[in-house]
């Protein structure tokens, strides 16, 4: 009957609630014992997008924020300067393996409910679709990314059960293969998919080895956030490192040459990280 279909729905919602209590004070938990927070409009951004089904979906938070979840999962607290973003970064392919019928995240309708004032970014290229939104005024941007499937693939690629376009980049397949679930944490948490952190961290290597001369910080930052992760990866999870090496420079001379490339910038800079990442293969070989 209805009535027991309303009692039925009352208590469903009063047990979310308590659920979400839960969440909560677990969440303050984490913060008074130090773990790393996101930002309020960046947090509010990714809950959107949780709650719209997007991870569900396939997508993968990577960029900056991701690296501050993977802090948080393995126990470590990062250096500050390895955290400065305004960018929320989502990946994911354009088609999924397994198809989930009528299954869609409308992310310009997510955005536009949010009432932030996101607007598409405009494109270089005059007729193609806008990968990035930004908050006129402000700092706060989301790009959504996808892997490149070809060299000359350079344009905007449509993700339809993501309503948006994505920009192709080159090893990006690697970086959200096989990927973890994780907690965004600011008053309250937001699971997540990120990469898996030995992944995040040769995906730096081979893409600071990319960057060129105007792309100076960002090498820096590259670097910093794959030698903090080494150096907990090397001690606690060192065949996670060994397995992800092998899988990137199995695929070819070209990933080989750019982990190379990278292990030599990761050299100059951290010399001792450098040493630490080449023993770890070494010693797994």
């Amino acid at each position: 009957s209805l009535d027991r279909v309303m009692d039925r729905f009352s208590a469903d919602r009063e047990a979310v609630k308590e659920d979400q209590a839960e969440v909560k004070r677990l969440c303050a938990l984490l913060r008074t014992g130090g773990a790393m927070t996101t930002d309020s409009a960046s947090a509010r951004v990714l809950k959107a997008f949780a709650q719209s089904g997007l991870f569900r979906l396939g997508a993968v938070l990577v960029g900056t924020h991701a690296f501050t979840v993977l802090g948080n999962l393995l126990g470590v607290k990062w250096l500050h300067s390895a955290l400065q973003t305004h960018d929320v970064d989502i990946a994911g392919e354009s088609r999924m393996g397994i198809a989930i019928p009528h299954a869609k995240a409308d992310v310009p309708r997510v955005l536009d409910q949010l009432e932030m004032g996101f607007l598409p970014v405009p494109s270089f290229k005059p007729g193609q679709p806008s990968t990035s939104f930004k908050v006129r005024g402000k700092a706060l941007r989301v790009d959504f990314l996808t892997p490149a499937t070809g060299p000359r693939d350079r344009g905007p690629v449509h993700i339809p059960r993501f309503s948006v376009a994505a920009q192709p980049l080159s090893f990006l397949d690697f970086l959200i293969e096989k990927p973890e679930l994780g907690v965004i944490i600011d008053g309250g948490g937001v699971l997540v998919q990120v990469p898996s952190p030995a992944r995040f961290a040769l995906h730096k290597l081979m893409i600071c080895a990319e960057r060129g001369v105007a792309g100076h910080t960002k090498v820096e930052k590259d670097l910093l956030q794959a030698s903090q992760l080494v150096r907990i990866l090397a001690e606690d999870r060192p065949g996670d490192l060994a397995l992800s090496w092998e899988t990137a420079s199995s695929r070819g001379k070209g990933w080989q040459r750019r982990l190379d490339r990278g292990m030599a910038l990761l050299n100059q800079r951290h010399p001792e990280v450098h040493a630490l990442l080449r023993d770890t293969m070494r010693h797994k070989a």
